[in-house]
Formats: structure tokens, C-alpha cells, sequence
């Protein structure tokens, strides 16, 4: 079916739902009011869906092996960097459809049975149910971890009535390496596997909506959209297998573009772009929001304060905000007045 890893857990999660409940609790999930609404459902598999007794994980490649070239782009502040996951075609689809044609197969061997596919469609608590299934073991960072593959893939799964046998779980092997969480720009990962989401670069450029903490502004460099430097730090990723699939390869130029063109798209442009993109549910206004914040880190250049100054009257008050603060960090390095060439 084009995975590259697969195993079967059972349904116990009482210690991860523990440590969830812990972490709901602590109010770590900032806007993401959903992930409090299904409370710990994600946590018992049987109550998402009656019946079910074992869940079927899968992992998919999206790996690029250019380590190399991701670290030059954060290091050039007139780039855009854009979350590896998010430079080609949005996932969801493509592993749904595959695990749907396993889910078929399954049915074609064995008869009907009562199942259900997953692919953060769901309060699933995935990295777990794949840690349970041997897939990889959950980092500091808390993204899966395969030994012989590192972490840059994505994970779907079926849930399943019917009682297979179970894979034997992952171990861990971080060890005493601190590496993702000390790179980490924002000190978002507060302990190990303890992710505080309202510092998360991720969700502030993704899943928050309206204006970005000032504090964590200046930290968020050129990232655009997501973030990945606690997976490029991590050590275990010198395992990680280039992916082949087409539909991960990159899209607009994203993996090389400069802060002002991406700037540059209009609301009909950004959609027509980022149509079967991960990207597109970030909407055109965070996306004008978060570049703005980019090139206010920008270096001080005449195509940067041009792409502000365009934006300057952006009907947009949030969109607006963030262009007034950018220029404000270009006069504040040279004396020049916002938005007044110098």
C-alpha cells in the first residue's frame, strides 16, 4: 500500500491518558478548544468507535534528506521557511486512500468487519496507539521516533473489531540527549514530552488565530509555517529515508522563496497555489500575518520594506497590526521613521 511501517496495538492507553488529562489541564493546549471538548476520548479508542479492539498504525515517508539545505534557509532571514510536511500536497487525502485500500483488502481476505480510518480526522491519540504498535518510540519532542527511520513521517490508522495480534511496543532511546529541546526557538518544549503549545512556532503559524505574542515574535525568525528544528537536531534522523512520493515533492518554489514573494500573493493567488496544500487551512490572512512577522526579523533591504509598505493600509486589522510592528523593527535598527524611506 506504499507505507513504509506498519503494526497492530490493542486499546489501553490508562498512562497516556493520564499524562493527557495532566496536560488539557495545565491549559498547554492554548485555542485549540477542541482538543479539550473530546476531553480524553482520544484516549479510549472503544468510545470513538463501539466495537473496536485493536488499531492498525501506519507510518508514510515524507523525509527529503536535505537537512542541509533546511538549515541554510533558517539562517537566511530573506528566505521563507515552510515546515517540510507542508512543501507538497496535503497528506490527508493520499494516506486515507491507501489505508482505505488496506482496509478492502483486509475485508476481500477475512470478510466483512467493522472498521473505521483515521488520519487526524479524529481525537486519536495516534503517536501512542503507534508507540504501542512498534512503530517508533515518542521523543523529548514528543514526535514518533523509529529507530531505523528517524521521524520525518506521517502516521494514519485503522480502528478494527476484529482481534489480531498485537506487535510488541517501542522502546525508547533518547537517552540523556537534550538536543531538540534546547534548539527549541521558543522553549516551547518545557520538559520531556511536555510541549507547551501557546510557544510552539507550529501552532502560533498555524492553528492560533489573531495577533502573535510580541515576546515571541523576534523568536520565530523566518518560519513561515510550522517549524522543524526540534526534528533537525534530533540525531536519529541521520537514519531517515528520502521519500520518493511525488505528491511530498515541493510546490511554488516553497523551499526556496523569498519572504517578499510570498508576500506578494493575493487572496486569489494564495488559493489557487495552495490548492491540495496542507497550507491552505491556515488561511490568507495568517499567512500575510506570519510573513509579516518574517520580514519585520528581515534584514533591513529594499525589496523587505517595499513588501510592508504595500500591505500598510491591509484591511485586515490583525494583518495590519503585525506589518506596523515589522516596520517599526526596520526603523528601530536604522532611526528611520515606520514606513518613511530613509
Amino acid at each position: 500500500m506504499g507505507f513504509q511501517r506498519c503494526g497492530i496495538s490493542g486499546v489501553e492507553l490508562s498512562e497516556d491518558e493520564a499524562h493527557l488529562a495532566d496536560w488539557l489541564a495545565q491549559g498547554l493546549y492554548g485555542s485549540m478548544d477542541w482538543m479539550a471538548r473530546h476531553g480524553l476520548m482520544r484516549a479510549r479508542p472503544a468510545e470513538l468507535l463501539p466495537g473496536t479492539v485493536r488499531v492498525i498504525s501506519v507510518g508514510l515517508d515524507y523525509g527529503r534528506r536535505d537537512d542541509v539545505e533546511a538549515w541554510q534557509t533558517l539562517a537566511d532571514g530573506s528566505r521563507a521557511y515552510v515546515a517540510r510536511y507542508a512543501l507538497g500536497r496535503d497528506y490527508h487525502k493520499l494516506m486515507r486512500n491507501r489505508l482505505q485500500k488496506l482496509a478492502d483488502r483486509i475485508a476481500a481476505e477475512i470478510g466483512p468487519f467493522g472498521y473505521r480510518v483515521f488520519v487526524d480526522s479524529a481525537p486519536v491519540l495516534e503517536r501512542a496507539l503507534a508507540r504501542n504498535a512498534g512503530l517508533g518510540w515518542i521523543g523529548k519532542h514528543t514526535c514518533l521516533i523509529d529507530r531505523d527511520g528517524g521521524s520525518w513521517f506521517f502516521l494514519g490508522e485503522i480502528y478494527v473489531d476484529v482481534p489480531l495480534p498485537v506487535d510488541a511496543p517501542a522502546t525508547a532511546h533518547c537517552g540523556t540527549c537534550t538536543r531538540c529541546i534546547d534548539i527549541c526557538p521558543t522553549g516551547a518544549i518545557t520538559a520531556p514530552q511536555r510541549l507547551d503549545a501557546r510557544r510552539c512556532i507550529s501552532y502560533l503559524t498555524i492553528e492560533h488565530d489573531g495577533p502573535i505574542d510580541h515576546e515571541l515574535r523576534p523568536l520565530m525568525g523566518n518560519r513561515i509555517f510550522g517549524c522543524d528544528d526540534c526534528q533537525l537536531a534530533c540525531p536519529w534522523n541521520k537514519f531517515a529515508r528520502r521519500s520518493d512520493e511525488p505528491d511530498f515533492r515541493a510546490r511554488n518554489d516553497l523551499d526556496t522563496a523569498t519572504l517578499p514573494q510570498l508576500f506578494a500573493w493575493s487572496e486569489a493567488e494564495f488559493l489557487q497555489r495552495t490548492e491540495g496544500s496542507a497550507i491552505r487551512r491556515s488561511g490568507h490572512a495568517r499567512w500575510l500575518r506570519n510573513i509579516a512577522i518574517a520580514l519585520g526579523n528581515a534584514p533591513t533591504t529594499p525589496d523587505v520594506l517595499a513588501a510592508l509598505r504595500s500591505r500598510i493600509e491591509w484591511p485586515d486589522p490583525v494583518v495590519r497590526e503585525a506589518v506596523e510592528w515589522a516596520l517599526q523593527q526596520h526603523a528601530a535598527r536604522d532611526g528611520a521613521t515606520p514606513g518613511v524611506t530613509a
